[in-house]
C-alpha cells in the first residue's frame, strides 16, 4: 500500500487530498480544505504565504504518515529568496496591476514574433517575464536583494524541505522557457538582462526533491492544468480537453510545439505536460466570472448559492447578449456584473439587468468562447475534434457542460471532478514506482472514475448566435 498526499491549490480554495493505492485500486479523500485569501499589502495584491503554509502543515498533520507529498498551483506567480535563503516578501498575485503597459514596452527589446518563437507562450501581461520586468523597474532596491526565484509549487516545497528546484511544467507558463530544448531561453534572458542564476535547477515532473517528516517531497506537475490533463481518461486521438476552474484552459496534446506567427496571433500557448508532450492550449477566463459576480452580490447584501445562480440563469431569456470573457476589464477583482452590463451597452446589445440575465450572459459567453477556441486550435493544427473532455471543478456545472456541447456540436465528456488532485496523485505514484507511466495512470482513472457524457442538443439554435459572437469579437479586437 502507498499513501500519498496531494496539495491542490486554487485561486480561492485549496485542499489536501490523501490518496491510497493498494492492490491496483485507488481511493482518495479530502483531509483538509482551506480558503486562499489574497489581500492588499505593501502596495500590491499578494498571496498570504504564511497562512497558506500553516494550512499545509495542518493538512500534513491530518493526513498522518504518508510516503510522499506534492504541490500543484496556478502558473506564472513566484516567490523571491535572498542569498541567505529567506523569503523576501509575500508573493505578488497575478491580478496585481504592476505589469500594466509592460508587454508593449518589452517588444522594444524583443519583438512579439521573436519572443513567441523563443517561448511558445501566449503573450499575457500576467506572465512571469513581465512580473520580473515590473519588479526590476519599479522596486530596484528589492531586485538587488533577490538571489533566487521559485515558482509557487516549488516555493511550497522549499518551505517544507529546503529544496530549491524548478519543475518544468510550471516553468513553461513563465514566457522564459524554450519549449523545444526544455531549458531557459537564452535569447529571452539575454534580451531582458535576466541572469540564469536567478532560477533553481530545472527538474522533470515526478522528481523527488527532498523529504518532510519521513515523506518524500515530489515535484509533481507544478502547474495544476498539467496535473488535470495527466488524469485525462484515455483520450482519443481527436479529443480536446478543457481544464475548467477559475481559469479555463482549452487545448490538445501534441508531440511538438507550434511556434508560428499564426499561433501567436491566435493567442495559443505551448506548455509542457507531465508526460512530456506539449499541451497546446488557449487561456480563457473561466469560472472567475461567476465566482467574482457572486462575491459582488454578497458585498451588496445578496447571498446566492451556485445552484441559485444556475437556476436564475435557466429562467432568463436565452442567447440575448454576450461578452468576451477575456476582455481586459473582466480580469481584476470587483463589480463583474456592472462590467458585463457596460460591455453589452458599449457593443450595442440588450443590457442584462437582473441577476439571471447577467448569469445567462456569462454562461453562454463562456460556451461561445470555448467554441471559438476550438476553431482556433483546428486552424493552427489542422486537427478536427470529435469530443471535448471537461476536467476539474467545471464538471460539476451541468448547465455549462450542456451549453458547451450544444454550442460546439460535439459531445462533452465531463470528469473526473478531482482531475487535478488525481493527476498529482498519479504522478507521485509513478515517482514511487507504483505506476509505470502516465498512460497507465489514465487507464486506472478511466476504470475507476465516473464521467458524464453530454450530447449536443439544439445545436442549430446556437449557429446564428455564434456568427454574431464572432462578429463582435472581430469588431472589439479582443
Amino acid at each position: 500500500m502507498s499513501r500519498v498526499l496531494a496539495f491542490d491549490f486554487g485561486a480561492s480554495s485549496d485542499r489536501a487530498i490523501l490518496g491510497t493505492y493498494e492492490k491496483g485500486e485507488l481511493s482518495y479523500q479530502e483531509v483538509h480544505r482551506f480558503e486562499n485569501n489574497p489581500r492588499d499589502k505593501d502596495g500590491h495584491f499578494r498571496w498570504d504565504f504564511e497562512e497558506l503554509m500553516a494550512n499545509v502543515r495542518l493538512g500534513a498533520q491530518k493526513a498522518g504518515t504518508v510516503d510522499s507529498l506534492a504541490f500543484d498551483t496556478w502558473g506564472v506567480d513566484f516567490g523571491l529568496l535572498d542569498a541567505e535563503g529567506r523569503l523576501l516578501e509575500d508573493p505578488v498575485h497575478y491580478r496585481d496591476q504592476r505589469t500594466a503597459g509592460l508587454v508593449e514596452e518589452a517588444f522594444k527589446s524583443l519583438p512579439a514574433g521573436e519572443l513567441y518563437r523563443a517561448t511558445g507562450t501566449q503573450i499575457l501581461n500576467i506572465n512571469s517575464l513581465y512580473q520580473l520586468l515590473a519588479l526590476r523597474q519599479q522596486e530596484p532596491q528589492l531586485w538587488e536583494k533577490v538571489h533566487r526565484l521559485l515558482f509557487m509549487p516549488d516555493l511550497f516545497a522549499w518551505a517544507l524541505c529546503g529544496a530549491q528546484a524548478c519543475e518544468t511544467t510550471v516553468a513553461s507558463t513563465s514566457q522564459l522557457l524554450d519549449p523545444c530544448s526544455r531549458s531557459w531561453s537564452q535569447q529571452v534572458l539575454s534580451a531582458f538582462h535576466i541572469p540564469q542564476e536567478l532560477f533553481a535547477p530545472l527538474v522533470k515532473s515526478g522528481t523527488v526533491v527532498g523529504e518532510y517528516q519521513g515523506a518524500k517531497v515530489i515535484a509533481a506537475a507544478g502547474h495544476d492544468t498539467q496535473c488535470a490533463v495527466a488524469a485525462l481518461p484515455i483520450p482519443g486521438k481527436d479529443a480536446a480537453f478543457l481544464s475548467c476552474g477559475t481559469w479555463s484552459l482549452l487545448g490538445c496534446e501534441l508531440d511538438q510545439p507550434v511556434l508560428t506567427d499564426q499561433s501567436r496571433e491566435l493567442g495559443l500557448s505551448n506548455e509542457i505536460g507531465a508526460n512530456g508532450k506539449v499541451n497546446y492550449l488557449k487561456n480563457i477566463i473561466g469560472l472567475w466570472l461567476i465566482q467574482e459576480s457572486r462575491r459582488q452580490w454578497r458585498r451588496e447584501g445578496q447571498e446566492y448559492s451556485y445552484a441559485d445562480l444556475e437556476r436564475l440563469a435557466l429562467e432568463a431569456q436565452p442567447l440575448r447578449s454576450f461578452i468576451d470573457p477575456d476582455a481586459p476589464e473582466f480580469a481584476p477583482p470587483g463589480d463583474i456584473p456592472d462590467r458585463v452590463r457596460d460591455f453589452c451597452r458599449r457593443t450595442g446589445q440588450p443590457i442584462p439587468e437582473t441577476v439571471g440575465q447577467v448569469m445567462r450572459c456569462i454562461y453562454e459567453s463562456l460556451a461561445l468562447k470555448y467554441r471559438f477556441a476550438l476553431g482556433q486550435l483546428t486552424l493552427a493544427t489542422g486537427k478536427s475534434f470529435s469530443t471535448l473532455h471537461v476536467l476539474g471543478g467545471g464538471t460539476k456545472d451541468g448547465l455549462l457542460c450542456r451549453m458547451t456541447a450544444a454550442c460546439t456540436g460535439i459531445p462533452v465528456i465531463a470528469g473526473p471532478v478531482e482531475a487535478t488532485a488525481l493527476g498529482n496523485i498519479l504522478i507521485q505514484l509513478k515517482a514511487l514506482g507504483r505506476l509505470g507511466s502516465i498512460a497507465q495512470g489514465r487507464e486506472l482513472i478511466a476504470r475507476t472514475e465516473k464521467v458524464t457524457r453530454y450530447e449536443p442538443q439544439d445545436h442549430a439554435s446556437w449557429e446564428a448566435s455564434y456568427q454574431v459572437y464572432q462578429d463582435m469579437l472581430h469588431h472589439t479586437n479582443f
